[in-house]
């Protein structure tokens, strides 16, 4: 944990990104670590938790991170959540929390709010269209013989 923590120092100081670190861990071993590159990468999704998820995955050559541990500077906010969930380590270890962050300006309460909201009424409506043509691919998935569950 320290050393998510210290990169998430080390990251404010370097100017590179927001207070957030986070390192990947298998058998006792660092495999990847990750930091908060959202204003210098002018990504919003590159979020500590999911650069460090996703260099974990290369690294292992696998899309998902069973027998691994997630160390990260702070709870994860829900995007991060969501990829955690995908990525299916063993286990989470966070240090600061939600509230925390928020303290510091970093509040994504707001998220969970909306995902309460009827789609149209959301602070960015969203609007369902061609549902019907857009179940091909899935018809197309069911058939596929060879496709790689996840």
């Amino acid at each position: 944990m320290q050393e998510a923590i210290q990169r998430a120092v080390e990251n404010v100081r370097s100017g590179k990104g927001g207070p957030f670190g986070a390192i990947v861990v298998k058998d006792g071993r660092v495999i990847a670590t990750g930091t908060n590159l959202v204003t210098s990468a002018n990504d919003p999704t590159a979020h500590a938790e999911v650069n460090a998820i996703r260099e974990a995955c290369r690294a292992l050559g696998r899309f998902q991170l069973t027998g691994c541990e997630i160390y990260t500077s702070c709870e994860p906010c829900p995007m991060c959540l969501g990829a955690i969930y995908w990525a299916r380590p063993d286990r989470v270890f966070f240090a600061a929390t939600a509230s925390d962050a928020a303290e510091a300006g970093f509040d994504d309460s707001f998220i969970y709010e909306e995902l309460k909201r009827p789609h149209p009424m959301r602070r960015i409506p969203f609007e369902s269209m061609l549902r019907e043509a857009a179940l091909e691919p899935f018809r197309e998935w069911a058939r596929k013989n060879d496709r790689i569950r996840y």
